[in-house]
């Protein structure tokens, strides 16, 4: 008995399958994998290369009502057109001040803007940019 065909029992009782059916299963699987590699490389390829990406570089509370921060904007060309948040929290984690800004692609790559604050901040975050078809802030 050959691992390609059956026992003779089932051959009896249930009659051999078809020569054809386990080429179109072959193929089908081997079809559905390739669609399924292919979406995966094209997302991977999508989340990898973000028209917007920005890091937070620093931040320095001034007084009691302002904190200045630096970040590092990377636009994927000149005509994006990106939207950045910083939050500034309070020493009790709550959000005392926010900023949202539109990166000046001509100003450069480092950018410093200053967050009002309601009361004295001890720290800022940079949550993200974001541009049209990009919903995830980075």
């Amino acid at each position: 008995m050959s691992p390609q065909t059956p026992p003779p029992a089932l051959v009896d009782r249930y009659g051999t399958p078809a020569p054809w059916r386990r080429r179109v299963v072959l193929i089908a699987a081997v079809t559905v994998s390739a669609l399924f590699l292919s979406w995966l490389a094209w997302v991977t390829w999508l989340q990898a290369t973000p028209p917007v990406d920005s890091e937070l570089i620093s931040f320095d509370v001034i007084d009691d009502h302002t904190a200045t921060a630096v970040v590092q904007v990377e636009l994927a060309d000149d005509s994006v057109e990106a939207t950045c948040l910083l939050r500034a929290f309070a020493e009790d984690h709550t959000v005392v001040g926010e900023l949202s800004f539109v990166p000046d692609a001509a100003a450069g790559n480092r950018v410093e803007q200053t967050v009002r604050t309601e009361r004295l901040a001890t720290s800022v975050e940079s949550i993200g940019c974001t541009a049209e078809g990009q919903s995830r802030p980075r």
